[in-house]
């Protein structure tokens, strides 16, 4: 059975319903915590009271510095928003992980950003080396996989798209909001993962809504893709791509078409006057709520609730 460890400025917790109770560790970093199963091990079979989780103010469950690595259109139901047809090729790119904040903090919009997105994603937290060369059978994920997390990976889409900078535009302070919970998996969970249900709102407004059966690349061969380059570390972090229902879709295809015409600055000035009309962009005051969990509620990531403001 899964279980859920917060974090605070006091330290590690294991929660169990409304209640938390301290974990005995002097784990500094997701990736110390990692090495101390034990301790966790018994602060969920103590019979402590616990302290009420209400009262507890949780920081992302991951630390940083840690590698943020990320899957682009991972999940069909995005790939057809986004305009795309026929295979589509795997591809990662990073985020930087001052990017990473709490599953309360406020997301902040940077001045010279109008356009704001979200995209509810699945984190995946290594917890052994994954080195280059690494091939990972579907049987082999509890081997590499420690635990998961919900993330939102906040995207800057003006900056995104009229620069081809998906680093920049993805990577401001508070732009990858964790937790709450770092959900820590037996090896039996995993074979839940495709019904995890990955549900995103806006003011109460769903936006997002599908469970991993939606993806394209899943885990064990993503994380072999990745391994062709990239070395991954116990705590590093890697963002499994989003479902349909963002802010951002591609146009008509009659209206792309006559885009495609058009110099660059003409295509981009026309398309981003056509999004000025579209209500879905975060704005000030919004609050994103975002659940991951499996519809029986056995495995369950918590909820993330994350006010949105303008940069002062």
């Amino acid at each position: 059975m899964s279980t859920n460890v917060l974090r605070t400025a006091d330290g590690w917790w294991v929660v169990r319903g409304e209640r938390a109770v301290p974990v005995g560790t002097k784990a500094a970093t997701t990736a110390e915590l990692l090495a101390d199963r034990d301790a966790v091990r018994e602060a969920a079979a103590s019979d402590e009271p616990g302290t009420p989780v209400a009262d507890l103010v949780a920081l992302s469950p991951v630390t940083t510095p840690c590698r943020v690595v990320c899957q682009m259109v991972n999940y069909r139901s995005h790939a057809r928003d986004s305009g795309f047809t026929g295979d589509i090729p795997p591809a990662f790119f990073r985020k930087a992980s001052g990017s990473v904040s709490g599953p309360g903090e406020t997301v902040v919009r940077p001045p010279h950003v109008r356009f704001l997105d979200y995209e509810i994603e699945l984190g995946l937290v290594m917890g052994a080396p994954l080195p280059v060369g690494t091939v990972v059978e579907e049987r082999d994920l509890p081997s590499y996989v420690a635990g998961l997390v919900v993330t939102d990976d906040i995207s800057a889409r003006d900056v995104q798209l009229t620069r081809t900078q998906f680093y920049e535009s993805k990577s401001y302070p508070t732009f990858t909001p964790t937790g709450p919970h770092l959900t820590l998996l037996e090896p039996e969970d995993f074979d839940r993962l495709l019904d995890l249900r990955l549900k995103l709102s806006v003011n109460g407004d769903p936006r997002q809504d599908r469970t991993l059966a939606d993806m394209i690349v899943r885990p064990a061969q993503a994380l072999t893709l990745l391994a062709r380059f990239q070395t991954l570390d116990p705590g590093d972090l890697l963002l499994t791509g989003t479902p349909g229902g963002t802010a951002l879709k591609a146009p008509p295809k009659a209206v792309e078409k006559i885009g495609a015409l058009l110099p660059p600055a003409l295509k981009w000035r026309a398309f981003f006057k056509s999004q000025a009309r579209n209500p879905r962009y975060l704005r000030h005051g919004d609050v994103i709520t975002a659940t991951i969990a499996t519809d029986d509620g056995r495995i369950d990531l918590g909820e993330q609730r994350t006010p949105v403001t303008d940069a002062q």
